[in-house]
């Protein structure tokens, strides 16, 4: 199993993620769709090593697949300025059943952010900027 990664700065074809999550077996599709909430902030800017960041999402897509048995695995994350609303990321799994595809969707997202090299940058509400704390592995912190 191949999983699909992508970086990008246009918004996400989640249709196109879930439709191409229902192959041979599938029993359960797993959608998560991190979005930029209204926390004080008028935007946000995203920022990728993009290389690095394609190597691991793609390294724990494959992980979780087979920890989980999962079928399919989709993982895409924007970059560039985002809105209030608009997705960040979109994590789609599918599997011959639920509690896989459930669990596999939650373990393979708490490591994109454990270790995936992407920066946040929140434009507040008030005036000014924050880089949001980040803990991606063996990489510097803005």
């Amino acid at each position: 199993m191949d999983p699909y990664i992508d970086v990008q700065e246009g918004d996400i074809d989640i249709g196109a993620l879930v439709r191409s999550a229902k192959v041979p077996g599938t029993g359960a599709i797993v959608l998560f769709d991190g979005v930029v909430r209204d926390d004080g902030i008028d935007r946000m800017e995203l920022e990728a090593y993009e290389p690095v960041a394609r190597e691991f999402m793609a390294e724990i897509a494959r992980k979780g697949a087979e920890r989980f048995g999962l079928l399919s695995v989709a993982v895409v994350h924007r970059v560039g300025s985002l809105a209030l609303g608009e997705n960040i990321l979109i994590v789609v799994v599918s599997a011959g059943h639920r509690k896989e595809a459930f669990a596999g969707a939650v373990a393979i997202i708490d490591e994109l952010k454990a270790r995936v090299p992407i920066w946040k940058k929140e434009h507040l509400r008030e005036g000014g900027m924050a880089w949001v704390e980040g803990n991606a592995e063996g990489l510097p912190q803005r």
